[in-house]
């Protein structure tokens, strides 16, 4: 069935059609939308669970740790200032191997503040343990959390996922979106199971202190649960895709790469209008290409490694910025591709919610071809700004 809906209305039914039985609160601009829906689910008995209003978003994530421990599917919902809020408990989830799925719809955060679009709260979080994933459409939001229940509840992997949805350009702007029957959705997520429930039957112990004899060890069983984590998310999306004919890609997107001479790589909604340029300047009869990143973390390096084997140059835009004159996708990207030779540059662009336009990416395009052809470039580029600061 075929609805209108937002990015983050997209999110609710992703929620209600997986069976979400507890769900913790707190409002905060751009992601509201979603827990309001959830709410309209639930009073209008067409959702059964329990929605629980929080102090703050430090204690929405407390209750959703406790919630996913005593055995239930568990969801939650932020951005901003409500995730940056969220950080001392974020730590806590993945190391005691809970499958919380969470929605962060991207938002400025800190000084310049404002509730529009950046990915600086979500990329301070990168090294926290969850699963990242950003999305592009609304209908990739739906089946993003759709997929990150059956990604996080996988015994191989047991890791929490956070689906990242631009503020205000995804959560709110309406587009179709195909939604999947209830019955074709209880055949794709196997009833939950949890594997570490607190039982009053079988005492054990919920994030206790570790002395260095053991902590060493829980960190790596983590780090190679992560790094698991990227192929069972492909396996995932192949059976998605046989249930439902939509596939992602894994954790990269590629985009007229046949042939590419040059490409950009992104993240989020910046795809799409990266795709306009990349169609246009194909039609000029240049070798353009996008490589969309879906995947954060785990990152997928040989996946990232092979789409970029035949290009002469690679240019990474990111809506973050770390304030040390790069960005965190950029250094990412970097140490990925050490040692490939490949030139790379950086181009800032669509902070504190602002445009990102064709116009904006043909820029960075005719930057990356003059890197490709040897010419010496800028390495790292801010594109939209209005005069000097």
């Amino acid at each position: 069935m075929d609805r209108a809906l937002s990015g983050d209305h997209a999110v609710a039914w992703a929620v209600r059609l997986a069976r979400a039985e507890v769900i913790p609160v707190f409002p905060i601009t751009p992601q509201t939308l979603i827990m309001e829906q959830l709410a309209d689910f639930i009073a209008d008995g067409e959702m059964n669970a329990d929605l629980v209003p929080a102090e703050s978003e430090h204690s929405v994530m407390s209750v959703a740790i406790g919630a996913s421990a005593g055995g239930v599917r568990t969801f939650t919902a932020t951005s901003s200032q409500g995730l940056a809020l969220m950080h001392e408990m974020l730590y806590a989830v993945p190391q005691n191997r809970l499958p919380i799925v969470m929605v962060n719809v991207n938002r400025s955060l800190g000084a310049a503040s404002g509730i529009w679009l950046e990915h600086n709260d979500s990329m301070a979080a990168r090294d926290s343990g969850w699963i990242q994933v950003y999305v592009e459409t609304a209908q990739e939001a739906l089946d993003m959390v759709l997929q990150a229940y059956r990604l996080a509840e996988d015994e191989r992997v047991l890791l929490p996922v956070m689906v990242c949805l631009d503020g205000f350009v995804l959560s709110h702007t309406v587009e179709k979106v195909n939604l999947p029957s209830q019955e074709e959705v209880d055949d794709f997520l196997v009833d939950f199971w949890p594997r570490n429930m607190l039982d009053p039957q079988s005492p054990s112990l919920l994030n206790p202190i570790v002395p260095p004899d053991y902590a060493m060890e829980m960190r790596r069983q983590l780090d190679d649960a992560m790094e698991r984590s990227l192929y069972v998310a492909e396996e995932v999306d192949l059976i998605f895709r046989e249930q439902f004919d939509r596939s992602y890609g894994g954790g990269i997107e590629e985009y007229r790469m046949e042939g590419a001479e040059y490409a950009i790589l992104c993240l989020g909604t910046a795809a799409g209008t990266a795709k306009e340029a990349v169609d246009r300047l194909r039609e000029q009869g240049e070798k353009a290409g996008l490589l969309r990143l879906r995947f954060m973390r785990p990152f997928p390096h040989g996946q990232l490694a092979k789409a970029c084997a035949h290009l002469k140059a690679l240019g990474i835009f990111e809506r973050s910025i770390s304030f040390d004159g790069r960005g965190p996708l950029y250094a990412q990207v970097a140490s990925s591709l050490y040692g490939s030779r490949l030139p790379l540059t950086e181009h800032i662009g669509g902070l504190g919610g602002r445009d990102v336009t064709v116009k904006d990416l043909l820029e960075v395009y005719a930057l990356v071809r003059r890197q490709g052809t040897g010419e010496k470039v800028r390495l790292t580029t801010w594109h939209g700004l209005r005069g000097t600061p």
